[in-house]
């Protein structure tokens, strides 16, 4: 590795010195917009370009947060450009000739000077689209989302183009569920232990935009062969304070969060509060087996009810220091809390029948069972960004820490019913730690307009400490006695060192390309259960071209190579008997799983707001890592035997293939009315290597939802969304179908400060069924799961502050500039 960072720091020193180059182009104007006192961009500044002598537009942009923007595609001639932002006077610039002499004209500095004039009563209207589509990544921009005031990330993750969510929270995407999850760009332990869990204690209304990166560039992490979701939560970086403050309460969901942003000058300072509680709620589930071994046949029948709570709690403060002009200092503290506690009993009837006979044998027994487990999480950041005279050359530095510590608790005991069999059971704690640290450098090197160089390493380090202690019941004594055959401990520990180097520029004046190669180095160490897992080094190629067809129009082909490597939960070779005719534990011989992923986009975008988005893919992945189940007739840990018991683990079965289309849309039908309806319809094809399996599955997934806004007048909004999830094939079996929908209103008031809604999921039904079965020679079963989905609940909003769009040194030279305004 030692090579890798000499080549590094060479690479980085070579794009330093390269110098500028003149950039070309046809028909281009390019510029910087700043402020005149504080030198600092003004990001969000309209441009707009006219024919001189014109009063109206063919052209404009918005500057993006560095102040720059760029106008391509103009037609040789003479023209006049105007430069607005509110609190600012107009800059104007006339005679600008774009010719073959001078096809690219840069204005490398507009200086906007304050405005004199007073602002009173302003009232700011400005709202992204829903769906916007990035080189590289798709941003879903939550907005005015009605249906998700009220909710959890998981109900925003639900209308997110080319993200399946099922009816237990787990998310797939383009049919993948092997997604790196990112809050604000960076890793959090939270999402170790239990993924949807930690979705679910999100609160909606902390939430941003959600960005979607199927074929991540080599600066990102290789891992997830699926693809990156990060989560954007709410920040505010204008001058002067603002905040908001949202609740909720419902029959099954209750929220609350609060949100303070504060800006003076060079320095700002963001806290927030957030937390959310699922009710106590009752579900149903049965289970139907049917298992030959030899001349027996078993057939096992279990009806459980349950009752499930959960809740959760953030809260953080984050830090932003303008050094200086060129030096930008960042830092952030959050905590994360989140717990589950499910309790129940099952009705268990196990039959056996030898040779056609009647039953000789049949048990009935009633099983008792109570599960908690609870997580804590601390997260920091560091960050250190320099940028250079040269616009777009930037250094940045990060560094990042999360602490994770958990503990699971459970208990089971069956006592059997009309029979001498003594009753058995197991209970146990399981306390665990987790601790993960990145060092990363990032560097970006401007060659010319047109061309830029990034080159970056990453230095990551994770340690995990989980100890499972385990009590079986004794009947002889009427007690639960430590178990040291079936209790374990296991640390596992990976280290990885990356380096990468990419570039963006134009391809024959057609195509924006963008490529890159990143190279891991993995070591990683298991004390415990399993044997020693060798290093291994990883190579991840990535490219996309993109070619603009017209202003509204782009097309888009992308292919990245990506790797999945198995994490604890996957590896832990620890016997989960808490259901002990359903066992499960991890293999810690599981070699990573490779992902070849190619896509093929296009996206248009219309005058009136609307846009549509359609995305086929390939995805080949090798090494497959699924889940699968095994009927025994009886299965021996330590000292305790099982008896017809289904025993789950995870292994390399062989390869997967999807191939795909994802249409989404937004269409404004009318200035009050629109719709995004999102399709994904794909075929799977899994060839395995595992006994007792065929080698060979195959199926068709789709996956509809629609979206329908109306807004009644100024102030007032209703919201419908709608989902449907096909039945999908698995290795072993296939889940079944699955509908859910939502209606939604919002009134606002108080100059739109303030609001107060309803949203109801699925009102006309107390549950969502969702059915699953495993097919095998000789085995078969049949489960059935009625999940409480039901609700209604009251949202409201306030939002308070006062804003100021110059800076603090400029009102002190001068004084007539404007004074701050209500959001």
């Amino acid at each position: 590795m030692k090579y890798l960072f000499t080549l590094f720091i060479l690479f980085t020193s070579f794009c330093i010195s390269v110098s500028a180059q003149t950039p070309t182009g046809k028909g281009k104007i390019t510029g910087k917009v700043t402020d005149a006192t504080t030198k600092l961009p003004v990001d969000y500044a309209t441009i707009g370009i006219y024919k001189q002598g014109s009063t109206s537009p063919v052209n404009g942009t918005t500057t993006d947060p560095k102040g720059n923007f760029s106008i391509n595609g103009l037609p040789f001639g003479e023209y006049h450009i105007a430069v607005d932002f509110i609190g600012y006077q107009r800059f104007t610039a006339d005679h600008i000739i774009v010719n073959a002499a001078h096809p690219a004209v840069v204005i490398p500095n507009i200086a906007l000077s304050s405005s004199q004039k007073m602002l009173k009563d302003v009232n700011i209207t400005a709202q992204a689209s829903t769906v916007e589509n990035k080189i590289d990544k798709l941003v879903y921009n939550v907005g005015n989302d009605l249906t998700a005031q009220g909710g959890v990330a998981t109900d925003i993750l639900k209308k997110v183009p080319m993200v399946t969510v099922d009816i237990d929270g787990n998310v797939e995407l383009l049919g993948n569920p092997s997604i790196k999850f990112l809050i604000n760009g960076k890793p959090s332990s939270i999402f170790g232990a239990s993924l949807a869990d930690a979705l679910q204690s999100i609160p909606a209304s902390q939430i941003k935009s959600i960005e979607v990166v199927t074929s991540p560039g080599a600066k990102y992490d290789a891992s997830g062969t699926g693809g990156i979701i990060n989560i954007i939560l709410k920040d505010n970086k204008v001058q002067g304070y603002n905040g908001s403050i949202n609740a909720s309460i419902g029959t099954r969901l209750e929220n609350a969060s609060v949100n303070l942003n504060a800006r003076k000058s060079n320095f700002g300072v963001n806290a927030f509060f957030s937390g959310n509680k699922t009710l106590r709620s009752e579900a149903f589930s049965t289970k139907d087996r049917l298992s030959t071994f030899n001349d027996t046949t078993r057939r096992q029948l279990q009806n459980a009810v349950g009752y499930i709570e959960r809740g959760g709690f953030q809260t953080g403060l984050g830090l932003d220091w303008n050094l200086s002009k060129h030096d930008n200092l960042t830092a952030g503290i959050s905590y994360h809390h989140f717990s589950n506690h499910t309790d129940g009993s099952t009705s268990q009837e196990d039959q056996s029948v030898k040779a056609g006979i009647s039953p000789f044998s049949d048990l009935f027994s009633l099983r008792n069972a109570n599960n908690q487990f609870g997580e804590d999480a601390v997260d920091l950041n560091l960050g250190y960004k320099k940028s250079f005279a040269k616009d777009g050359q930037e250094l940045d530095i990060q560094y990042t820490g999360s602490f994770n510590k958990n503990n699971g608790n459970f208990y089971q005991k069956s006592d059997y019913i009309n029979s001498t069999t003594p009753s058995t059971g197991s209970m146990g704690n399981n306390p665990g730690k987790d601790h993960e640290t990145e060092i990363a450098v990032d560097y970006a090197h401007p060659v010319t307009e047109d061309f830029i160089i990034e080159t970056g390493g990453k230095l990551y380090f994770e340690n995990i400490n989980s100890t499972s202690n385990v009590n079986t019941y004794n009947a002889a004594k009427n007690d639960f006695i430590y178990d040291a055959l079936q209790s374990n401990s296991f640390t596992y520990g990976r280290n990885v060192y990356s380096y990468y180097a990419s570039a963006s520029f134009k391809a024959f004046d057609f195509f924006d390309v963008k490529t890159g190669l990143r190279d891991e180095y993995t070591i990683t160490t298991v004390d415990g259960k399993g044997g020693v897992i060798p290093d291994y080094n990883f190579l991840s190629p990535s490219f996309v071209l993109s070619h603009k067809i017209a202003k509204t129009q782009t097309v888009k082909l992308s292919y990245s190579k990506r790797i999945e490597r198995p994490d604890f939960g996957d590896m832990n070779p620890f016997v989960n008997s808490a259901d002990p005719y359903n066992v499960s534990f991890g293999n810690p011989n599981l070699h990573p799983e490779i992902g070849n992923n190619f896509e093929l986009g296009y996206n248009r975008s219309f005058d009136k707001g609307g846009n549509i988005n359609i995305t086929t893919f390939y995805r080949h992945n090798g090494f497959d890592v699924k889940q699968y189940t095994t009927p025994y007739k009886s299965f021996r840990e330590g000292d305790s035997t099982y008896n017809n018991v289904y025993v789950t683990t995870r292994a390399n079965v062989g390869s997967e293939v999807r191939v795909g289309v994802n249409f989404s849309a937004s269409l404004p039908i009318t200035k009050d009315f629109t719709v995004r309806p999102n399709f994904l319809v794909a075929t799977r094809r899994i060839m395995d290597n595992l006994p007792n399996t065929p080698s060979f599955v195959a199926g068709y997934e789709y996956r509809l939802n629609l979206n329908a806004a109306y807004q009644f007048g100024n102030d007032f909004g209703a919201e419908a969304f709608a989902n449907y999830n096909s039945p999908n094939v698995g290795l072993q079996g296939k889940n079944s179908s699955f509908v859910s929908y939502s209606f939604a209103a919002r009134k606002q008031f108080l100059d739109k400060k303030a609001s107060i809604g309803f949203v109801t999921n699925v009102p006309f039904n107390d549950y969502i069924n969702q059915s699953s079965t495993i097919v095998q020679p000789g085995n078969s079963q049949y489960s059935l799961k009625r999940v409480p989905y039901r609700s209604f609940g009251i949202s409201f909003s306030y939002r308070f502050g006062k804003l100021e769009f110059k800076k603090d040194q400029e009102k002190d030279n001068n004084p007539g500039a404007p004074q701050p305004i209500e959001p």
